[in-house]
């Protein structure tokens, strides 16, 4: 019989370049495809969002169209300079500025510190490492452990907040339908802001936070059913993680986009029935 104090050891060497071989890299496909695509659409939304927050414009369809369409980046509108109609009834006086940096800070806090997005950005715009088998940009590294990575963590509490404005949006989606002065109908752009909130909704639900809230520590479930079929539930959309956070990051940028327009008066919202 071998025992453990018998058994041959075998030295371990780490050495080469952090994150991958001694060169670069060994690969010969287009391994860089996917980490630019990332970068660009990352960059684009941020550029397009930081642009439509300072514009603090043209993001509330009101009464005179006939319609109550907000951007999701401005609602819920909350400052003295919300254009009549846009605000739900209250607003605080000692907010000068755009309204849309006010409520940005959650949604850009959420998919800041969330899971996917970690690994896409650290991949496509830190090059840590830019894609499997591929050396990485950095010599060093020290987890999220050190400021101010050591933010991720606030992860889940922006998750929190999230779900207040994701049920925010659905009640704008919901308000949509009510044309001021015609009734009840469904325009393209109350269908809009529907598939919006829909879409966030499932990026929401199928966060990895999302999926620890409702299984996360039990030791039996068993012993706990409602969180049981609460976690059998979002398991599924967890696996589609990814697929959401990208549709939905594009999504909000075309719903601010197509409320913009038709506030600017570049087309009249479609009324469909």
């Amino acid at each position: 019989m071998t025992t453990v104090d018998d058994a041959t050891v075998t030295p371990v060497v780490l050495g080469g370049t952090r994150g991958g071989p001694d060169v670069p890299t060994l690969r010969r496909d287009r391994w860089w495809l996917q980490p630019l695509v990332s970068a660009s659409v990352l960059i684009a939304f941020v550029v397009y969002a930081t642009w439509a927050a300072f514009a603090n414009k043209d993001y509330y369809v009101g009464a005179a169209a006939h319609r109550d369409l907000i951007s999701p980046f401005y609602s819920p509108c909350l400052t003295a300079s919300c254009v009549p109609g846009s605000h739900p009834g209250f607003y605080l006086t000692w907010w000068e500025i755009s309204p849309a940096i006010l409520i940005l800070i959650v949604p850009l806090g959420f998919r800041l510190t969330c899971y996917y997005y970690r690994r896409a950005y650290y991949r496509s715009i830190w090059l840590s490492p830019p894609n499997c088998s591929v050396a990485d940009a950095h010599g060093s590294y020290s987890g999220e452990t050190r400021f101010p990575l050591i933010l991720q963590n606030v992860h889940r509490w922006f998750f929190y907040l999230g779900l207040a404005l994701n049920v925010i949006l659905t009640i704008d989606a919901v308000v949509s339908y009510g044309e001021p002065g015609v009734g009840v109908g469904v325009s393209v752009g109350s269908l809009v802001l529907t598939a919006n909130a829909a879409l966030l909704w499932l990026y929401s639900l199928s966060c990895h936070s999302c999926r620890h809230l409702c299984g996360g520590q039990v030791r039996r479930f068993s012993d706990h059913p409602i969180r049981y079929r609460l976690w059998k539930l979002v398991t599924p959309l967890n696996a589609n993680h990814m697929k959401f956070a990208w549709a939905s990051l594009v999504f909000v940028a075309l719903t601010d986009l197509y409320v913009r327009l038709v506030a600017s008066g570049a087309f009249h919202d479609p009324r469909l029935f």
